[in-house]
């Protein structure tokens, strides 16, 4: 089983970086993380983001967002819509399903003909 944060969205933001003052790196991202099993694939609703700045290659952490980097992030999450959460069967669930519903029909139709 394989849990992995994959980018939804990602924008990018004209504010002063805190740590190089570059108004050309900041990325903000956000990241929704799916399941992958042999069974089946599940989007969850769960949810990450990080601003990141390209510029000096660093991760911003909120304790060093400036008010202007907060409010941006305010609006672009109100705005932000992540993918549904949903599961999907894969090829493999589908065929156990199968098997399991022809197994369950053979044993109620052996049944049947013992007792006729």
């Amino acid at each position: 089983m394989s849990k992995k944060l994959v980018t939804v969205k990602e924008v990018v933001l004209k504010n002063n970086c805190p740590e190089c003052y570059s108004t050309e790196g900041l990325r903000l991202i956000f990241k929704q993380k799916i399941i992958n099993t042999k069974l089946y694939r599940s989007i969850t609703s769960q949810i990450n983001h990080e601003i990141e700045c390209r510029t000096c290659n660093t991760v911003i952490y909120p304790v060093k967002w400036t008010d202007d980097i907060e409010l941006v992030f305010e609006y672009h999450k109100k705005a932000f819509v992540p993918k549904k959460a949903s599961t999907y069967l894969k090829k493999a669930s589908w065929i156990a399903i199968i098997l399991i519903i022809i197994a369950a029909i053979a044993v109620i139709a052996l049944s049947i003909m013992n007792n006729a």
